[in-house]
C-alpha cells in the first residue's frame, strides 16, 4: 500500500512540535524518515513531503482522526446526523465548565499529561508498555488508557479543524474530552411514572424500611410488578440503584427514610434540627440544670450491716448553665428522691447561698415526683395542682421548673456535655473503669476481674473516690478553657472565673430549718374516728377530733415516724410550719420567643418529612389504575412476608332481656364502709372525756 505524504508544516502540527523543530528532527535523524519533493501548484521551489508512516504513533493516529473529520464533512449527511457526529464539547462554554466543575477540570488537565506521554512511546513492545503504563499512571487497564487516547485524539483533530476555520485557540478540547459530560440531574427519562412511585412505595415503606430492605430486595419486587403488571421492560438494577441515591441525596428524601426506618423517637433524636440555648445573656445561677450519672468504675462499698460488695457509685449533680460550674455533687450508692434533696440542700446552703431563679430538671420520677413539683407526674400541662401541698421547688423560692422531653437527651445539652467530659477525662483513669454502660458497641465494654480487685483491696472506697473527684473539680475542670464558653463569646472561658467574674442572679436563701422540713414525705390522709392511720401506724391528737372523716395534708421524716405534722387548707392543725396557696404560672422568664421559633422549626421539620414520606407511600396504582400494586386481594402481591389473620365464624347472641342490660349497666354508688361499730365508738367517746377530766 502506497505511503502518504504530508507537508512539514502538516508533519509539525500533528507531532504538536513547531515547524523549525521538525526540520531540525529530520535533518539529525533523516534514516527514520522517508522525504519526497513535489511541486507546488503555484511553481517555485518544491516542497518537502514526510510520509505518514515515518512519523511518529501519536502523529499517525492524530492524522486518521483527521480523515476521518474530513470523510464527515464531505459525506451528503442530514444536518441532524451531522450534530450527533460533534462531540459535546465542541459547543460547550469552556468558562462555564471550569467554574461549576474544577475538580473534575483539573483531574482531566492531569490525565491529559499521562496521554501525551504514552503517545510520545515509539519503541518496541508498544502494547506491554501501554498495559504497565496504564496499571502504573491511571490505576487501570490498557482498554481504559486507549479509550482516553483515542478521545484525545478526536479532539486534537476537532482543535485543529476549527482552528483552521477561524484561526481560533481550541486546545482546551484536549482536556474537556477527557471530562464527563455535564447532564441534567435527575431526569431519568427512561424511568416511566408508575415504576417510579413503585419505587417509592417499596423504598420508603416502613416496615421494609425498618427490616433495612436493600436494593435488590427491591429489584426483586420491581421485577414481579413487572411480571403482573404486563410491563414491556424495567430499568436495569443498576439504574434502579441510581435512582434510589438520586432520591435520597438529591431530592433530600434521606431524613424521611429515616423517619420510615427507625420512627418518630430517634428521628427527633438523630435527624431533627437542634437548637444552641444562648446562654451568653443569663446571669450566674439564674438558670440551673440537674440530672443524674453513673460513674463506668467500681468502688468499694461498705453497706449499713458492715458488708463490703463493689458498686458503680451514683452522682446527683447540678450545672449553672452560665458559668457550668458543677454544684450540689452529691454521690451515692443509689439516686433517689431524697438523694435529690440532699443535693439541692448543699447547692443552697454550701456552695451558693442562693437560690436559683429557674431550674431544669430531667423527666426522671424522682425530679418529677410530686412532693417536688407540687403536680402529678404525668400532668405535664400542670391543670391538676394540689392546693393544699406546695413542691419542694417552689417551697424554697425557686420561681418555676422545667422538665426535659422524655427520652431526648439533647435537650439537656450542657449537663450532658459534661458528664461525656467526666467520662473521658475523669473516670478513664481508674483502673475500675470498664467501658461505657450504655454502649451498644463491643469495643465500649472493658472486661475487667472487679471480684478479685475487690477481695485483693484495689478499689478504692466510696469516700476516697469522692476526694478523687473532689480534686478533679478544683484542679483541672474548673480552671480550663470551655469550649461552650468559648463558643457563646464569653469574656471569662473557664467555669471558675466566670463563676467568680459574671453578673450573678441572687435571691436569699430561707433558713436552712424550714429547708429541712420541707424535705419531709408529704400525703393526703384521711382522719378517721382513731385518728391517722399512715404506714402501719396510728396517730392520735385531741386537734384532730374536729376532723374526722374528712381529708387533712401531712409530713414526716421516713427515718422518724414518731411524730407527724398535720395541715388543713395550709393551716398548722399540729406543730409544724404553714404552707401557703401556690399557683404555677403557664408562661415564665425562662420560656423565650427564641425557644418558641425553634421549636415551630422542630415542627415544621417532621410535617415536612412526614409529607414526603406521605408522597412516597402512594399507591402507583392512582398513577394509572390499571395497574396491580401492593393488596394481595385484588390480584396483587404482597410486599412484606406476614401470617394472614384467621377468619373467625359469625356468632349470634342472643340480647339479654333483663333491665340491667337495658339500663346500661349503671353501677350504683359503693356505700361508705363502716369503720366501728356502735360499741367501739361509745367506748372510744367515754375513753376520750376521761382523758379530758384528767
Amino acid at each position: 500500500m502506497a505511503d502518504t505524504y504530508v507537508t512539514l508544516n502538516e508533519a509539525a502540527e500533528l507531532e504538536s512540535i513547531g515547524y523549525d523543530t521538525m526540520k531540525k528532527r529530520i535533518h539529525r535523524n533523516p534514516e527514520k524518515f522517508l522525504i519526497t519533493k513535489e511541486q507546488r501548484e503555484t511553481g517555485g521551489k518544491e516542497m518537502t513531503m514526510v510520509a505518514i508512516s515515518s512519523l511518529s504513533k501519536k502523529a499517525r493516529t492524530a492524522w486518521k482522526e483527521r480523515e476521518k473529520l474530513k470523510a464527515v464533512a464531505e459525506a451528503p449527511v442530514q444536518e441532524a446526523d451531522q450534530a450527533e457526529d460533534t462531540p459535546w464539547y465542541v459547543e460547550e462554554d469552556i468558562d462555564w465548565y471550569i467554574e461549576n466543575h474544577k475538580n473534575e477540570w483539573y483531574k482531566a488537565m492531569e490525565l491529559g499529561n499521562h496521554i501525551r506521554e504514552f503517545l510520545e512511546y515509539d519503541d518496541k513492545g508498544r502494547t506491554e508498555f501501554a498495559e504497565s503504563f496504564a496499571q502504573e499512571r491511571l490505576g487501570k487497564g490498557k482498554r481504559t488508557l486507549y479509550r482516553y487516547t483515542k478521545s484525545y485524539m478526536e479532539a486534537s483533530a476537532w482543535a485543529d479543524k476549527l482552528h483552521k476555520e477561524d484561526g481560533g485557540n481550541y486546545d482546551f478540547f484536549k482536556v474537556l474530552c477527557l471530562c464527563r459530560k455535564p447532564k441534567e440531574a435527575g431526569t431519568f427519562p427512561s424511568f416511566k411514572p408508575e415504576v417510579r412511585q413503585a419505587i417509592k412505595n417499596i423504598w420508603f415503606n416502613e416496615t421494609f424500611a425498618q427490616n433495612q430492605g436493600t436494593r435488590e430486595m427491591l429489584y426483586e419486587k420491581l421485577e414481579a410488578l413487572k411480571s403482573i403488571n404486563g410491563w414491556e421492560k424495567i430499568p436495569s438494577y443498576s439504574a434502579v440503584a441510581r435512582y434510589i441515591s438520586h432520591l435520597m441525596d438529591d431530592e433530600n428524601m434521606r431524613n424521611a427514610w429515616y423517619l420510615a426506618s427507625r420512627g418518630e423517637r430517634e428521628y427527633k433524636n438523630k435527624v431533627m434540627v437542634k437548637g444552641e440555648r444562648n446562654t451568653k445573656d443569663l446571669k450566674v445561677m439564674q438558670v440551673v440544670m440537674g440530672d443524674e450519672h453513673t460513674f463506668d468504675c467500681w468502688v468499694a462499698y461498705t453497706h449499713p450491716n458492715g458488708k463490703v460488695t463493689a458498686i458503680k457509685p451514683h452522682l446527683v449533680a447540678w450545672v449553672d448553665i452560665k458559668s457550668r460550674r458543677i454544684i450540689g455533687d452529691v454521690m451515692c450508692k443509689d439516686a433517689n428522691s431524697d438523694i435529690l434533696k440532699d443535693s439541692l440542700l448543699k447547692m443552697l446552703y454550701h456552695d451558693t447561698m442562693c437560690v436559683p431563679q429557674y431550674i431544669y430538671i430531667d423527666n426522671g420520677k424522682d425530679y418529677t415526683a410530686k412532693n417536688m413539683t407540687g403536680y402529678a407526674r404525668n400532668d405535664r400541662q400542670r391543670m391538676e395542682f394540689d392546693d393544699a401541698t406546695k413542691g419542694f421547688y417552689k417551697s424554697i423560692g425557686i420561681e418555676d421548673y422545667h422538665r426535659a422531653l422524655p427520652y431526648y437527651a439533647w435537650t439537656k445539652g450542657q449537663v450532658e456535655r459534661f458528664f461525656g467530659t467526666v467520662c473521658n477525662k475523669f473516670t478513664k483513669w481508674f483502673s475500675s473503669y470498664t467501658g461505657t454502660l450504655t454502649g451498644s458497641k463491643t469495643f465500649a465494654k472493658v472486661e475487667k476481674d472487679i471480684k478479685g480487685m475487690l477481695e485483693r483491696g484495689e478499689l478504692l472506697t466510696m469516700e476516697e473516690f469522692y476526694a478523687e473527684w473532689s480534686k478533679w473539680l478544683k484542679t483541672s475542670y474548673d480552671v480550663k478553657k470551655q469550649g461552650g464558653l468559648v463558643n457563646q463569646g464569653e469574656k471569662y472561658v473557664t467555669p471558675k472565673s466566670c463563676w467568680d467574674n459574671a453578673e450573678k442572679y441572687f435571691k436569699a436563701v430561707p433558713p436552712k430549718s424550714y429547708a429541712t422540713l420541707l424535705m419531709m414525705k408529704s400525703e393526703r390522709c384521711f382522719v378517721r374516728n382513731v385518728g391517722i392511720k399512715l404506714n402501719g401506724y396510728t396517730f392520735r391528737s385531741d386537734e384532730l377530733c374536729a376532723y374526722i372523716n374528712s381529708y387533712v395534708d401531712v409530713k414526716y421524716d421516713p427515718h422518724d415516724m414518731a411524730t407527724i405534722y398535720v395541715f388543713k387548707d395550709g393551716k398548722q392543725v399540729c406543730e409544724a410550719y404553714s404552707q401557703e396557696l401556690m399557683v404555677f404560672a403557664s408562661e415564665n422568664g425562662v420560656e423565650q420567643q427564641a425557644l418558641k421559633e425553634h421549636l415551630g422549626r422542630q415542627k415544621r421539620q417532621l410535617k415536612r418529612d412526614k409529607e414526603i414520606l406521605k408522597e412516597a407511600n402512594v399507591p402507583f396504582t392512582e398513577i394509572n389504575d390499571q395497574f396491580v400494586g401492593f393488596t394481595p386481594t385484588t390480584g396483587g402481591i404482597n410486599l412484606m412476608i406476614e401470617k394472614e389473620p384467621e377468619k373467625k365464624a359469625c356468632k349470634v347472641v342472643q340480647i339479654p332481656q333483663d333491665n340491667t342490660y337495658k339500663n346500661g349497666f349503671r353501677a350504683s354508688k359503693p356505700e361508705a364502709e363502716d369503720e366501728d361499730n356502735e360499741y367501739i365508738n361509745r367506748k372510744a367517746e367515754e375513753a376520750l372525756k376521761a382523758l379530758r377530766a384528767l
